[in-house]
């Protein structure tokens, strides 16, 4: 939005919200000053605020000016997730400071979670109004609420189950299961308003002192911002997207997650709608690849062992996701109490594809952990074993057909990205034992490597181009990845006719489609829109092979769609010009950096 510009009388785009995060869960705050969306504790625990899915009586924290003409800016405090939003009416001006606090050691007792509001006076007198549906367990618990401070000091405590917050700073009345009030500033004056998560077996805890961890807050993001190793084009960009992925990355468990929301829609009113809050392997490798090219080594060993942790056990019992600590029952279900956003339903919690096999996941792995390797990361007394192990499971399922990248829920096939990540898997596992010295049946894996490229450039070639699966002629935008991994040059004549029949049958209103959803490939009714990292992919691409005004045109494109405070979700609808499906999507921040990277270099430097 411009400076100044009045908020429409219409629901809440997926754009039109901001991200708040402690990096171990998140909130999402609208242009409107609601946040419509906040789990606690952790990213991946029930709603409390389910406003996102449905509407004010599936929880919210909304505050903004009582007047209605008031205009709205924001923006984050430099490289921080501390949002400012600036009121200003005909007679005054005011901001809201909104911020989860982030303490710097990840071994903190957890027992809380705190989400700070602080009204800020700076011209003139400003009353805002507030109001507070609080619904636990994904708006299935009304909870109990009461009244526990003092007119100087208020405070309001509800509790249903295993959850309880406190809200300090302001007095509230209820009103047909809600509550609301005012809070009035003027110039030089500040109000801090609190909420806090606490088991409800425990007592509450103590006011936090604002200025404190406001200030704390501010520093742990800008100084993990500062050690960015970046320098090119569409900078800002790549530094918010890489801070949104640290936003991912859970402070305790180093689990990544793919998003911080649940079910929002592919399109809307379809079915397409996924809980994103979990950590995919192939996501997550590619995450923290993103985050190593960019000097952060010590959140890869973080990883390497939430993994050792995730996969312990037989390799057969692999899944390609699991829960922020590791957690490995995922089962999809359906939530009656959220009607979705938009009523795009079914509202699904948890996710299927976790009984997935998809066997590119091994290589994605494979390939991170020895860019890891090269970068510097030593090995532990566990590491080089584990990747044996996923070489011995890789090899156990090699004539495997699977669901592939795109996680299709119709007939499993033999997908020619998948089966190019599994060339990718027994490569690395080569390259370990030539360049660094480790141990393994390096010549049952050269054998391995060399069977699977004779069989992808038997049978997953046709008509001169990569085909999305043996046996069909159609292409899909994983295939972009084959250079990505070195498995050809982006200038290999199979891979310039790809990339032509990909813009020939993938690419609508100039933005890339992942495939096909009208061949019934996917086992799913309707379509969806342009998926964001394809796009990106393609940016990589056409800098690889000289295509430069074509990459930087579509890259500009690309960056031009985040929403003002850089946040891109999952998929593009440029007929409705909005974004779709889960936000903010690490797929699609990582592929923004990756991208940028390579306008930088002009060249492909595989993976």
């Amino acid at each position: 939005m411009g400076d100044g510009a009045r908020l429409p009388d219409m629901a809440m785009r997926i754009e039109d919200y901001a991200l708040l995060s402690n990096c171990r869960t998140a909130a999402l705050v609208s242009r409107e000053g609601s946040i419509d969306w906040l789990c606690l504790p952790r990213l991946d625990s029930p709603s409390t605020f389910g406003g996102l899915l449905g509407d004010d009586s599936h929880g919210r924290w909304a505050l903004r000016p009582a007047d209605p003409d008031a205009t709205v800016t924001r923006r984050y405090d430099r490289d921080t997730f501390v949002l400012i939003t600036r009121w200003r009416t005909a007679d005054a001006v005011a901001e809201v400071h909104d911020f989860m606090p982030i303490d710097p050691d990840p071994a903190v007792d957890v027992r809380r979670t705190d989400l700070i509001r602080r009204v800020v006076g700076i011209e003139g007198v400003m009353r805002f109004e507030q109001q507070l549906s609080i619904r636990f367990d994904y708006a299935r618990a009304m909870p109990w609420v009461r009244q526990t401070g003092t007119d100087e000091h208020p405070q309001l405590v509800a509790m249903a189950g295993p959850d309880a917050v406190i809200l300090r700073g302001a007095a509230l009345k209820a009103a047909d299961h809600q509550h609301s009030g005012e809070v009035t500033v003027a110039a030089g004056e500040t109000r801090d308003l609190q909420l806090t998560w606490f088991p409800s077996h425990r007592t509450a805890p103590d006011p936090l002192d604002v200025d404190d961890v406001l200030a704390r807050t501010k520093h742990w993001w800008q100084s993990w911002a500062d050690r960015v190793e970046h320098s090119g084009p569409h900078h800002e960009q790549v530094v918010r997207s890489l801070l949104i992925l640290r936003a991912l990355t859970n402070h305790e468990t180093g689990g990544i997650a793919a998003a911080a929301t649940m079910a929002l829609p592919e399109e809307i009113g379809g079915e397409r709608n996924w809980d994103y809050r979990y950590v995919w392997l192939r996501d997550a490798a590619l995450t923290l690849e993103a985050l190593l090219d960019h000097g952060f080594l010590a959140l890869a060993e973080r990883w390497r062992e939430w993994l050792l942790r995730a996969v312990a056990g037989d390799p057969a019992d692999l899944q390609i996701m699991y829960g922020l600590a590791g957690e490995r029952d995922l089962t999809e279900r359906t939530l009656s109490s959220l009607p979705g956003f938009e009523a795009s339903a079914p509202v699904r919690v948890g996710n299927g594809a976790a009984a997935q096999y998809q066997a590119d996941v091994v290589g994605e792995v494979l390939v991170t952990l020895s860019a890891a390797r090269s970068a510097g990361l030593k090995e532990s007394k566990f590491s080089w074993p584990l990747e044996r192990q996923l070489l011995r499971f890789a090899a156990e399922q090699i004539d495997r057909p699977d669901n592939g990248l795109w996680e299709i829920r119709g007939d499993t096939h033999m997908f020619t990205h998948s089966r190019a990540m599994m060339w990718a898997a027994f490569d690395r596992g080569v390259r370990a034992v030539e360049e660094f010295g480790l141990d393994g049946p390096v010549d049952t894996w050269r054998e391995l490597r060399a069977r699977m490229r004779e069989e992808i450039d038997r049978e997953g070639v046709r008509n001169g181009h990569f085909t999305q699966y043996y046996g069909t002629d159609e292409v899909d935008a994983s295939l972009l990845l084959l250079g990505e991994v070195g498995y050809c040059r982006p200038d290999d004549p199979r891979m310039l006719a790809t990339v032509e029949r990909i813009e020939q049958t993938l690419m609508r209103d100039g933005l890339l489609h992942r495939y096909r959803t009208d061949t019934g490939v996917d086992g799913l009714a309707g379509s969806e829109s342009p998926f964001l990292a394809c796009s990106f992919w393609l940016v990589e691409q056409y800098a690889a092979t000289g295509r430069l005004d074509d990459a930087n045109e579509l890259m500009d494109r690309l960056c031009s769609l985040t929403n003002d405070v850089g946040m891109l979700s999952e998929e593009y609808d440029p007929r409705e010009n909005r974004q779709v499906g889960n936000t903010p999507q690490a797929f699609s921040h990582l592929a923004l950096v990756r991208a940028a990277d390579a306008l930088t270099r002009t060249e492909l430097r595989p993976r």
